[in-house]
């Protein structure tokens, strides 16, 4: 049966931190519906109603188009390991990005990564508990170091170059505002 809280509490919180991946989904009013995997210690609980999660470089960029629209997040983690449950938390998010005020103060809550692309300033509106009785056990076997890499190979003038070029749109062509903001 599910539980809805407000916020999180200590229990749910330890329980974010002990997973290594967790899932983003967002939407605009028309369009696809976007669910993205997370992980490479990315995330971060700063208050019983406010996560920030970092977002690196990679082939899409459609949450950033989506908030741009509507702004609503949902992110979700499973438990993979003997005790089952599913998290959901529901709320708003801010984008920020390398040129805005507060990207380098919360960016230093993670490790250094040239990848950094958004980070996510999320205010939870809603908590959400189920069963997670039909999660399957699986093991963490450890990180990935693919994306890392990829981003140390292209350097800084890479990785502008890739936003520039892939990194503007969504999947639908709306704008994601990676290289300017939106016009207010």
């Amino acid at each position: 049966m599910a539980t809805q809280y407000e916020e999180l509490n200590d229990t749910l919180t330890r329980f974010i931190e002990m997973q290594h991946i967790f899932f983003c989904a967002t939407a605009g009013p028309a369009g696809r519906v976007n669910v993205s995997p997370k992980g490479m210690d990315s995330l971060r609980v700063l208050g019983p109603n406010r996560i920030i999660w970092r977002n690196l470089t990679g082939s899409g960029n459609e949450t950033a188009g989506h908030l741009a629209q509507i702004n609503r997040m949902t992110l979700m983690w499973c438990g993979f390991e003997k005790k089952p449950m599913i998290l959901r938390t529901y709320g708003s998010a801010r984008t920020l990005h390398r040129r805005d005020t507060d990207f380098d103060a919360l960016n230093a809550e993670f490790p250094l990564s040239i990848a950094a692309r958004q980070i996510y300033d999320v205010t939870i509106d809603m908590v959400q508990t189920s069963c997670g009785y039909a999660v399957p056990f699986m093991d963490y076997a450890g990180e990935r170091d693919v994306l890392a890499n990829w981003a140390e190979d292209k350097g800084p003038d890479g990785i502008s170059e890739y936003w520039e070029t892939r990194n503007q749109t969504t999947i639908d062509d709306d704008p994601t505002f990676i290289l300017a903001p939106a016009k207010g």
